[in-house]
């Protein structure tokens, strides 16, 4: 969507903010031995009490209130009854809609004992979401985006993980337009001004091929690479953009 009024921008500014503060509460949550359905309850619990609704729920009938994926699992992992273990790499996705307004952000978390190769990883991943929003200004094409988050993995020695991209929200979970995570000669969207969208890093250890898990909806590295993700949704407008899902 594009923010055009104040009532826009504030309903954008409360979801974002919920969504944040519940991917906070779901991550005081980690910890060896709890499962992966336990955090999701936790996480529906906290933000039902607050209004909001699972947006995956909502626009695709998903099976769990948010995502969570485990080391070679990409994105849009099932929550269930599996437990989480040390060293295990966690992604933690929560996608809110409130008021109408949806916001979308992720986060890797590192169970300890942490290996090098999972905190090299994780640590390209935020940085390469750094420079990608960094690279989010008005009158630039959307590839710049992917362009500086493809150099970052690039000068990590760490995979892109192509065919999945971030992408608009606002009004709808996913929203024009695409925001591949390298330097597409076909994202030539021109960023503007109050243009709301999600960029989001996901890189792999190795390189991979993104395949579709047994369950109909995970999405995991065709080699069992580690993979890591993170996750924000901006406000396009002069200088940096706004960051709807600051913490």
């Amino acid at each position: 969507m594009t923010i055009r009024c104040d009532a826009e921008f504030q309903g954008m500014q409360r979801v974002g903010k919920l969504v944040a503060q519940t991917l906070a509460h779901m991550r005081a949550l980690v910890r060896p031995g709890i499962t992966t359905s336990e955090l999701d309850e936790a996480g529906a619990a906290f933000a039902r009490a607050q209004g909001a609704r699972s947006a995956p729920q909502l626009t695709y009938n998903f099976p769990g209130f948010s995502c969570i994926s485990l080391n070679e699992q990409i994105v849009h992992g099932v929550p269930g009854p599996r437990a989480l273990a040390e060293g295990d790499v966690l992604k933690l996705d929560v996608t809110l809609e409130l008021d109408g307004y949806m916001a979308d952000s992720a986060v890797t978390v590192l169970l300890p004992p942490v290996s090098l190769e999972a905190t090299q990883l994780e640590l390209a991943a935020r940085a390469a979401l750094s420079r990608g929003l960094q690279a989010a200004r008005p009158g630039r094409m959307v590839r710049a985006v992917g362009a500086a988050i493809e150099q970052t993995a690039r000068q990590a020695g760490v995979a892109v993980l192509r065919g999945l991209s971030g992408h608009g929200i606002g009004r709808r979970l996913h929203e024009a337009p695409e925001v591949p995570n390298w330097s597409d000669p076909l994202a030539r969207h021109r960023l503007h001004e109050g243009l709301v969208i999600a960029v989001e890093p996901m890189f792999s250890a190795r390189t991979a091929r993104v395949i579709k898990d047994t369950d109909g909806w995970t999405l995991k590295t065709h080699n069992r690479s580690l993979a890591v993700h993170h996750e924000h949704t901006i406000m396009i407008r002069r200088g940096e953009p706004l960051i709807l899902t600051a913490a």
